[in-house]
């Protein structure tokens, strides 16, 4: 079994991210989450199925989304680089792992090339599919937005792995690639000064020397009102949500700002979260739906 976890760039048409989930289903997949969020103006999905099934879910998804989605219009707190942004393949389950993630690989790769050929989209892969070293880390992929991507396209190195060598006019570019499992987590904190949540994510992110596995950013969530630090967990080994949520509000502490809330993005792995609770992590939504074990009905 597949998990797929595409990031979409739409968060508030309630009725095209709805046709969107739809084509996964109707491709005979099996989606588990559907997260929307107004402030990020994005949407998460959660899927998983046999490997030509994903293939048909992940496709189905990125037509119905180019046709859907406008990036020439799209404002929305978090970085992207297309209508749809990301498309991840994750493994599951126990056996051959490493076989796994390689079959994660050429689907990526299937995917890609799918949406370069008959959407006219520029691909680029990414962490294990990626064909370049600088392309391994999606942040990097991701850097400098459409117009780096643009200027890059005269250059070999900035080359899309499939589609055209210039960005789709309303879709941009989308990043697909495969990889182990990772937690998207956000605090929430009671100030309305980004500077404090960017200030916090610097102080937790590994590439400043916080907590390993940690990629985190400071954003202004203009709906609430309130600042939030957005993580991505790489290593759920290395650092648990606990672990982010308790660097968070320590650090956050330091600053003069306290945690108000905290939310899981999508499913989490049961080890992800050992010890915790929805109290203790402050979530605006039960713990108990958040565990992928469950949901796929495996223990």
């Amino acid at each position: 079994m597949i998990e797929c976890i595409p990031n979409i760039s739409e968060g508030c048409d309630r009725a095209a991210i709805d046709e969107i989930v739809r084509a996964v289903s109707l491709a005979g997949c099996r989606v588990l989450d559907l997260h929307r969020d107004v402030d990020h103006h994005r949407s998460v999905i959660t899927f998983v199925g046999e490997p030509d099934t994903v293939v048909d879910g992940a496709f189905a998804l990125a037509r119905e989304s180019v046709s859907h989605i406008d990036l020439r219009t799209h404002r929305g707190v978090h970085p992207r680089i297309g209508a749809v942004d990301v498309i991840p393949f994750v493994p599951i389950g126990d056996a051959t792992a490493d076989a796994s993630l390689d079959d994660c690989v050429a689907i990526a790769r299937r995917v890609g090339a799918r949406i370069g050929d008959e959407l006219g989209v520029p691909v680029f892969l990414y962490e294990a599919a990626a064909t370049r070293p600088e392309r391994r880390n999606l942040a990097d992929v991701r850097r400098g937005g459409w117009d780096r991507i643009a200027a890059a396209f005269g250059e070999p190195e900035g080359r899309p792995d499939f589609g055209p060598a210039r960005l789709h006019p309303s879709a941009g570019a989308v990043a697909v690639g495969a990889r182990r499992p990772l937690v998207a987590y956000n605090v929430v904190l009671d100030t309305d000064d980004r500077s404090i949540a960017r200030a916090v994510a610097g102080r937790v992110r590994e590439a400043s020397g916080g907590l390993a596995g940690v990629k985190a950013l400071g954003l202004l969530l203009a709906e609430r009102g309130l600042a939030q630090v957005s993580m991505n967990l790489t290593d759920i080994a290395a650092t648990t949500v606990p672990d982010a949520f308790d660097a968070v509000t320590r650090e956050a502490a330091h600053l003069g700002a306290q945690v108000v809330d905290s939310e899981i993005v999508g499913l989490v792995p049961r080890a992800a979260v050992a010890g915790a609770t929805t109290e203790t992590l402050r979530l605006r939504s039960s713990l108990a739906d958040k565990i992928l074990e469950d949901r796929i009905g495996c223990r």
